[in-house]
């Protein structure tokens, strides 16, 4: 029996590694980007590549329309590593209505719907209110410059961001600020640690500090998101096991809540590291200053045309249409930020992103389709 067009264009994008360059086996995402360029080629639709790094440019198809509006639909071209995967990556196997491999759910499953619905509807000589621009972008998994070089004096009525939701319709999502906090000793040797100073004993007095204050965020909680986090993920420090250590490094991820800005969290722990400095005998500690990664929280309103409509198409479809929120961050803030009111939804589920076996159901992948095609042609700004 054949297989769905779109379980097609899925299978295809699956066989072809896109893994992020800044990860263990990664190239560019020229193979993604050439081969949404042939597809869309082959159905008389116009596409160009807006180039982000040498060899690494975003794919964008555009839709006419009858109006001056615009509809972005966006979804990332690459994928993380498949170090640590128990499946093929990039063997596309299907299996109890389930497609498998690396970026089957996170997220060429958006990506594949998003190109189908867009070719559906230049097959039916469909020409929606507003145009549409499809963006196939790189380098989500890593730094998100895909985007932001997409976002560059673009203007839209509306940007939907393929991320898996499980078909929900996603209005606001947590940011996220990542940096580094040192703390300075003194070596010696460690059969007389009273003439050094112990820079990785300071820095547990920082990581109890940064638990309390982590206690202290559940108390602040978001309808949709709930509380803002904290999260030690890293630490390192110390040259071997008969010295006292000099040096001592821990990164931190704070998400973030809509409202919340990085330089008052960073505000926030420098004013901890001061009282540290008060209470702790020789403490030396610095916030490595800029952050390794910033961006902000998305929360479109309720009552935006973007929300509202996708809510619509969605119950007729006979799901679930209430707006939520989601823990992980996306290219929706980005665009947000840039003025285009913006959403999330995709197929399937983000335990399944990332993960030793990854997967999407495919069902899920068809009704995607019908979710980005009934928004194009409902919405009207």
């Amino acid at each position: 029996m054949r297989r769905p067009a779109v379980i097609e264009t899925l299978a295809e994008l699956v066989r072809i590694n896109s893994i992020n360059p800044a990860y263990d086996n990664g190239v560019p995402e020229a193979g993604v980007a050439d081969f949404v360029g042939d597809f869309f080629a082959a159905r008389g639709i116009e596409t160009w590549l807006q180039e982000v790094h040498p060899g690494r440019s975003n794919r964008i198809a555009r839709l006419s329309g009858r109006g001056a509006g615009r509809i972005v639909l966006e979804a990332h071209m690459d994928t993380a590593s498949v170090n640590g995967m128990t499946i093929d990556p990039f063997d596309p196997v299907i299996r109890d209505g389930r497609l498998y491999g690396r970026g089957a759910c996170d997220t060429k499953a958006g990506l594949a719907a998003m190109m189908e619905a867009v070719a559906s509807l230049h097959r039916d000589g469909i020409e929606p209110a507003c145009e549409v621009w499809l963006c196939a972008a790189v380098d989500e998994e890593f730094s998100f410059t895909g985007v932001t070089r997409f976002c560059q004096g673009l203007k839209a009525d509306a940007a939907i961001v393929a991320e898996p939701t499980e078909l929900r319709n996603i209005s606001a999502s947590k940011g996220v600020l990542r940096w580094r906090i040192r703390t300075n000793g003194k070596a010696a040797h460690s059969s007389k640690p009273h003439l050094g100073v112990n820079a990785i004993e300071h820095m547990a007095a920082v990581v109890q500090a940064i638990g309390e204050e982590n206690r202290k965020l559940a108390a602040a909680s978001h309808p949709l998101l709930g509380p803002g986090t904290l999260n030690v993920g890293v630490i390192y420090g110390g040259v071997q096991v008969n010295f006292v250590p000099d040096g001592c490094v821990i990164e931190i991820d704070r998400r973030l809540l809509p409202g919340e800005r990085a330089e008052a969290v960073l505000a926030v722990h420098e004013a901890m590291l001061g009282r540290l400095r008060e209470s702790v005998p020789g403490f030396n500690a610095v916030q490595e200053l800029p952050p390794m990664l910033v961006d902000e929280a998305l929360e479109t309103p309720l009552d935006s045309p973007v929300v509202q409509t996708a809510s619509r198409v969605l119950e007729r479809m006979g799901l679930d249409g209430t707006p939520a929120g989601v823990p992980y961050g996306s290219d929706a803030s980005k665009l947000a930020r840039q003025g285009v009111p913006s959403l999330i939804f995709g197929p399937g589920s983000i335990d399944q992103a990332h993960a030793a076996v990854e997967w999407v159901e495919c069902d899920q992948v068809e009704r995607a389709v019908d979710f980005y095609r009934g928004f194009v042609l409902e919405f009207c700004p």
